[in-house]
């Protein structure tokens, strides 16, 4: 947290388009505000904060704030997260994820519609209802608009959500090209389609598993942190629809019962070689950015990557001047 402004600050120079903070282990937006203020260029964005845990009002304020204090330079990325958080971490009520999600993102554009349009607030749902706005309560009308809203998911229904009420989607990272290509982009495209659009112009934004090292020993270092990664996200049954497509769902079923003993380092050996080169990116450096681009090239018009532990900063930077190139 508190090397965040010095850490966009170098992201921006570095060449990277936009900065994304996960909601893991600290609140998503703060870190983002920091960001926002140490640099010029650069959006910031949530990849992703957790929709259910807050309601269509609160988390409107927030992105709104955000997107005012970095001149319009943020995007709220949005996602569900699964029923045991929602309700046994957050304690909110989990219901028809994607219904709900569709009518939450709905409610937003309505106060936002409200707070800079003047427009009455009317909103009246099966989830949500937004029907009192008082001027105490009412922000000034932005400058810079609302927020773009991108979603994450996995299933079609969360990313047929996305592609009819969203500016962009935000793949799952524990998702591989053959998922993406017979199930995501159908499913966005279905999306589009009941708003009489296509994807033109709709952001498709796609984290990437990286497995990199100068020398064997650190490619093999990258190989057992990202297999550990996939272990984890595999053992998710939200998830597993990735595997069947693959004929691996018996590993799902394996891991998640580890994971129940919480045998967490076991779980990595699960994931053969054969999946790590399925769901991640593996190569040396100065074949990254083609082996990225072949893969996601004509699928995606943003690529989210984190810098792996394995190689230092000058390696990786020369990757981000390729693949921007």
């Amino acid at each position: 947290m508190a090397v965040a402004a010095e850490q966009a600050s170098a992201a921006e120079r570095a060449g990277y388009d936009a900065l994304w903070v996960a909601e893991t282990d600290h609140d998503p937006f703060f870190p983002l505000l920091l960001a926002a203020g140490s640099t010029e260029r650069v959006q910031v964005g949530t990849s992703i904060a957790v929709a259910f845990s807050r309601s269509p009002m609160t988390l409107a304020a927030t992105a709104n704030d955000l997107n005012v204090a970095s001149h319009g330079r943020h995007i709220l990325g949005l996602g569900s997260q699964i029923k045991p958080h929602i309700e046994k971490r957050f304690s909110m009520p989990w219901s028809h994820p994607a219904p709900r999600m569709r009518e939450f993102i709905l409610a937003m554009h309505a106060i936002w519609d409200c707070w800079n349009n003047g427009t009455k607030l009317e909103f009246r749902g099966e989830f949500y209802k937004h029907t009192l706005m008082t001027p105490m309560f009412s922000p000034k009308p932005s400058a810079y608009g609302a927020p773009q809203v991108y979603l994450a998911g996995v299933g079609e229904l969360m990313t047929e959500v996305a592609g009819e009420v969203c500016d962009g989607f935000i793949s799952h990272a524990f998702t591989t090209e053959r998922y993406m290509r017979e199930v995501t982009l159908p499913a966005l495209e279905r999306g589009r389609a009941k708003i009489g659009k296509t994807r033109d112009g709709f952001d498709f934004s796609c984290p990437a598993f990286v497995v990199t090292g100068v020398s064997e020993q650190a490619m093999a270092t990258s190989a057992a942190i990202v297999k550990q990664r996939l272990a984890f996200y595999g053992s998710t049954p939200a998830y597993k629809t990735v595997l069947d497509m693959h004929g691996w769902g018996d590993v799902h079923l394996s891991l998640n019962s580890l994971s129940k003993l919480g045998k967490w380092v076991e779980m990595g050996d699960l994931i053969t070689d054969e999946m790590l080169h399925t769901f991640a990116i593996v190569a040396e450096p100065q074949h990254l950015a083609a082996r990225m681009i072949e893969r996601f090239g004509d699928i995606a018009n943003r690529v989210t990557l984190e810098q792996p532990p394995t190689i230092d900063s000058h390696i990786w930077n020369e990757v981000i001047a390729e693949l921007k190139a």
